[in-house]
């Protein structure tokens, strides 16, 4: 049996992973460049993927934003917050709606980033944004 599973099962199960690489290659994933601008601190690239209007909360202050006030809320925390690097370690969606979830380590600390993406088309805008504080 050993030989069987080092010789078969081991090289097939190597293979899982690709596949799934693979099969979603074609997919454009929208966090990518996100979470990029995310670990670099740069609101102002961060704020281009703002829809005009969109509800963004930053440990516990914020609300309905326009993209000009959201993107200055962010700079603030930015400011206030370094960041070092985001990480998103959770998404989800649908056909029109994306989820993510990320660690941001920023100022010395850890925050958690709740992202919400809809899209129409090959355009995609951030419709909300939360950055708290992990517990």
């Amino acid at each position: 049996m050993h030989a069987f599973l080092r010789k078969i099962l081991f090289p097939l199960l190597l293979l899982l992973p690709l596949q799934g690489a693979f099969a979603q290659s074609g997919d454009y994933d929208v966090f990518v460049p996100i979470a990029k601008y995310l670990s670099q601190g740069d609101a102002d690239a961060v704020s281009a993927w703002f829809s005009d209007n969109l509800d963004i909360s930053v440990i516990a202050q914020g609300g309905n934003a326009s993209r000009s006030q959201a993107r200055q809320i962010l700079k603030g925390f930015f400011e206030s917050y370094t960041p070092r690097s985001f990480q998103v370690t959770y998404t989800a969606g649908r056909a029109n709606m994306k989820y993510a979830l990320g660690e941001l380590n920023a100022g010395g600390e850890t925050f958690l980033v709740t992202l919400f993406v809809s899209s129409k088309g090959r355009t995609f805008s951030i419709q909300q944004m939360k950055i708290e504080r992990a517990q």
